[in-house]
């Protein structure tokens, strides 16, 4: 629907502005040619876009961060986000008393997607990966930064678990935890070998 109202567009202009028929052939190669960028671009399928990041434990696991991290006028990313996690991810968040709040991915999103977007970057401290089979799990430790490169007190842990199907990995799940003055988990992980 969009190539013909710009090819209607295009045509118009021509008729209009009375163009020779060496313009009028200038004019149809442009008009192809956004034809075949935009099909290349907005064309690709989410296997195209996203195949690389699920490739290994390393490259989902970056993914997952990156999703999350972003200045305020960076468009979240949630057909990547989507893209990582099985289609029944669960995740866990837990609160300051250590209370479990389950909530579906879908759910997060659309609390982002409601809430104004902030600088808000997320910086792997340390991770501790442990693979039995196509099973995989991930403890991470991360900080919290309203900038990319300054360091703050605002740390977490999370428990990812992977599984690997159909040639890739697959998010099946997490478990967060912040930490607190009362709860050290982030400086006890990374003190512990």
């Amino acid at each position: 629907m969009v190539y013909l109202c710009i090819t209607i567009h295009f045509c118009t202009l021509t008729v209009r502005n009375n163009l020779k028929p060496i313009d009028m052939n200038k004019i149809i190669l442009t008009l192809i040619s956004i034809i075949f960028a935009c099909n290349s671009i907005l064309g690709q399928t989410t296997d195209e876009k996203y195949s690389e990041d699920v490739q290994s434990v390393d490259a989902i696991i970056k993914a997952y961060y990156d999703v999350a991290s972003g200045s305020s006028s960076d468009p979240w990313e949630f057909e990547r986000d989507t893209y990582t996690h099985s289609k029944n991810a669960h995740i866990i968040l837990l609160d300051e008393n250590g209370k479990a709040d389950l909530v579906k991915l879908e759910v997060l999103q659309n609390q982002l997607r409601m809430s104004e977007r902030k600088d808000f970057y997320e910086k792997e401290l340390k991770r501790k990966v442990s693979q039995f089979g196509n099973i995989v799990q991930v403890w991470s430790a991360y900080e919290m930064r309203d900038e990319p490169e300054t360091s703050t007190n605002k740390r977490a842990l999370v428990s990812i678990q992977l599984h690997y199907e159909q040639g890739r990995w697959w998010i099946d799940g997490w478990t967060n935890q912040n930490e607190t003055d009362q709860n050290s988990i982030v400086t006890k992980f990374l003190t512990k070998e």
